[in-house]
C-alpha cells in the first residue's frame, strides 16, 4: 500500500515514514507542504494520504486545501489528516464529495500504533476514520432542530460509532449486543437520515456526513 506523507515538522514527518514502513507500507514520497502534496499525489498515485491540517506558510489551512486540491485531481484519494484539535468544518468540507476514503485524527492517536495503522488501512479502503474525541464533541454540541434529532440515544452512540469507522462487529463488541441488534439500528438510521438503498452511494460515508453537519 503507497503512502504519501505531508508534515512540516521533520521529526514527526521521519517518525511517521519509519512507523508506516515497519508497518508494512510502502512511503512513496514525505513532503512539508501543500504543493509538495499536490505534485506527490499527481506523481505516484498513492493508495492514501497521511496529512497535516496546518502547513506552511500560514499554518491555518493549508493541509486541508491541499487535501481537497488532490481529491479533485484524483477523484477517490483517500486521505487521513491529523490535527492537534478538533476542527468539524474540515472534516466535514473532506467528505463533500460523498466519497468515502477521509479519516480525521488528533496527533495524540499516532503513539497509539495499531490504532493509527488500523486507521490508515480503514480510510485506504475506502471508509472513514473520525478521532473518538472528535465524535464524543460533535455528539455533545448538537444545537436545536438537528437532522439526528430523530435518532434515539442508542442509534445515535451507533452513529458514533460508525463515524470512528467500526465495522458492525466491532461495533456489536463494543456495545455488547448482538450484531444483529446493530443491523437493525443501523437500518434505523438510514431509514431516518433518508438515505434509501443505492448502489451510487455509500450510505454510511453519508451517514457519516449528517452526523458531522449535524
Amino acid at each position: 500500500m503507497r503512502v504519501v506523507i505531508a508534515e512540516d515538522l521533520a521529526l514527526l514527518r521521519d517518525g511517521l515514514t519509519r512507523l508506516l514502513t515497519e508497518s508494512g507500507f510502502e512511503v512513496v514520497a514525505a513532503v512539508e507542504d501543500g504543493p509538495g502534496l499536490v505534485r506527490a499525489v499527481m506523481g505516484h498515485k498513492p493508495d492514501v494520504c497521511v496529512v497535516d491540517v496546518r502547513l506552511p506558510p500560514t499554518f491555518t489551512d493549508e493541509g486541508v486545501r491541499a487535501a481537497l486540491e488532490a481529491r479533485t485531481l484524483m477523484p477517490g484519494l483517500p486521505v487521513l489528516v491529523l490535527s492537534q484539535y478538533v476542527e468539524r468544518t474540515f472534516a466535514a468540507e473532506l467528505l463533500s464529495d460523498g466519497r468515502g476514503g477521509v479519516g480525521y485524527l488528533l496527533k495524540d492517536r499516532v503513539a497509539d500504533v495499531r490504532e493509527f495503522v488500523d486507521a490508515v488501512r480503514r480510510v485506504a479502503e475506502g471508509g472513514t476514520a473520525m478521532d473518538p474525541e472528535a465524535v464524543a464533541q460533535l455528539l455533545g454540541g448538537r444545537g436545536e432542530n438537528s437532522v439526528l434529532d430523530e435518532l434515539t440515544p442508542r442509534e445515535r452512540e451507533v452513529l458514533g460509532l460508525m463515524a470512528e469507522g467500526r465495522s458492525n462487529h466491532a461495533i456489536a463488541d463494543r456495545l455488547v449486543v448482538t450484531e444483529g441488534a446493530v443491523e437493525k439500528h443501523v437500518s434505523n438510521i438510514f431509514g431516518k437520515l433518508g438515505l434509501p438503498p443505492s448502489d451510487a452511494d455509500h450510505r454510511r460515508v453519508l451517514a457519516v456526513i449528517a452526523f458531522i453537519n449535524g
